[in-house]
């Protein structure tokens, strides 16, 4: 007899893990076609199950699974292998990306776009000589990828941005021109260069990967509030990689 709700064979990442009952866990997957959901991987404690090893964060899986509900039962799962396991910050910097992913995203949606953004991310993350540069490239690719942000390459009234030009960044809105007046909540001042560096995926200087880092905390505590994250000190570790 056929499993309700069978699924064969789909690219995945484990964003978290818990024990559930005596030799189970409860994982948190990421799909491109399915989204993000819950599963359970009955017996993945025991000291021989086959999938003991193989539910690693970090690393691409090939996953199979059945049922329709909320969470879903694992079937098979395999390791794909060619991604070098993170360690120290960049460790750290890899929860980020998961926590900032559970965040932004709801249960079964579909997002094709914000699987390839975090795949990108994680394969960065293992040999990137600027960690700093693929946590902004990441925020800012994911923010797109949800529409949660746009082009940095206009302004609000769709002019080319000018790279000699004062711009004020507000959260939810694209750049504007200084008029030279503070507006009201939250803004940030940007040169137009530092702008079309990022719109450009230029990170090469130390002052565009700042202006980038204030420019992604605006838009991100818009979106999510003044303490987005459960862990403060995984947060300011983040924080703190500047170059």
């Amino acid at each position: 007899m056929s499993q309700q709700g069978r699924v064969d064979r789909q690219a995945a990442y484990l964003l978290h893990a818990q024990p559930y009952r005596e030799t189970s866990l409860l994982v948190e997957v990421l799909t491109p076609q399915h989204g993000r959901f819950t599963m359970v991987a009955r017996g993945a404690r025991r000291p021989r199950a086959d999938v003991r090893g193989v539910l690693l964060p970090f690393q691409p899986l090939t996953l199979s699974w059945f049922g329709k509900g909320e969470v879903r039962t694992l079937h098979t799962a395999e390791w794909n292998g060619g991604v070098p396991q993170l360690a120290g910050m960049r460790l750290i910097c890899g929860f980020y990306l998961n926590e900032l992913m559970l965040k932004l995203t709801a249960r079964d949606d579909a997002e094709p776009r914000a699987f390839a953004v975090y795949d990108q991310a994680v394969r960065a993350l293992a040999l990137a000589d600027s960690l700093s540069a693929t946590l902004r490239r990441y925020e800012l690719r994911l923010l797109q990828a949800l529409g949660y942000a746009g082009s940095f390459a206009c302004d609000q009234h769709g002019a080319a941005i000018d790279a000699a030009a004062l711009y004020l960044c507000r959260g939810g809105a694209l750049p504007e021109r200084d008029a030279g007046f503070d507006p009201t909540g939250p803004f940030l001042r940007l040169p137009g260069s530092e702008l079309l560096a990022i719109e450009a995926d230029n990170y090469t200087a130390i002052s565009t990967r700042r202006a980038a880092r204030s420019l992604l905390r605006l838009l991100l505590t818009d979106l999510l509030g003044e303490e987005p994250f459960a862990s403060r000190e995984l947060l300011q570790a983040v924080n703190a990689i500047a170059d």
